[in-house]
């Protein structure tokens, strides 16, 4: 399974820090029923053993789907599961060897924050399916970044890159126009979609202005 390259454009994020674990999967059929193209579980506070039931839950309900799901920065609980996806940041493992651990067939995903990171995402499109750019905006899910801003979402359309990327951070309704006008195809949602009470509706509404 893999990113399209064309048509994957809404990233949906389950976020443990704003739906509890009860709640995770009745959050993701509403993602699923929205539309959305891929989905990652975050869970950054629990071990490895606790996303790994967590995922129990929740691969299940790819079954019948074309939608990859993702579990960020555990390599561990993504092997746990056969054709599971990886999400890595810059601070943990290297792509290349992200993929030579996690093998061929599995969606693998990198966090970028500045040109440089880009642009070192694109020098290993070939361990990549996607990288994510952000966050754009300031954001309670990333306290301790700096907003990257519309011009850094300039500059990597600039770069046509070889592979998928997508806007992350901060990104919600009244702007996601914005980062659209600033060259991005492809967007994350987080707080916007999971505090909702219709979450299905609001993946839909995301689809609906990125032209889907």
């Amino acid at each position: 399974m893999s990113v399209d390259q064309h048509s994957a454009v809404f990233y949906a994020i389950l976020d443990t820090g704003y739906v509890p674990r009860e709640r995770l999967a009745d959050k993701c059929r509403a993602l699923l029923a929205g539309g959305a193209d891929i989905i990652q579980l975050r869970a950054k506070g629990e071990d490895t053993a606790a996303r790994i039931e967590i995922l129990k839950s929740l691969v299940p309900l790819f079954e019948d789907t074309e939608v990859p799901l993702v579990v960020n920065d555990d390599l561990e609980a993504a092997l746990a599961f056969p054709g599971l996806g990886l999400h890595v940041g810059q601070d943990d493992l290297p792509p290349r060897e992200a993929r030579e651990r996690l093998g061929p067939g599995r969606v693998l995903g990198l966090s970028t924050h500045s040109p440089e990171q880009a642009a070192g995402a694109i020098t290993c499109a070939e361990a990549l399916d996607y990288f994510a750019e952000g966050p754009v905006f300031a954001t309670p899910t990333k306290p301790d970044y700096t907003p990257v801003g519309l011009e850094l979402v300039r500059h990597v359309a600039g770069l046509k890159a070889p592979l998928p990327w997508f806007a992350i951070g901060g990104i919600k309704r009244h702007n996601v126009d914005q980062v659209l006008a600033a060259g991005a195809t492809r967007v994350v949602a987080v707080s916007d979609v999971l505090q909702a009470d219709d979450s299905a509706a609001v993946v839909s509404d995301y689809r609906r202005a990125l032209g889907r």
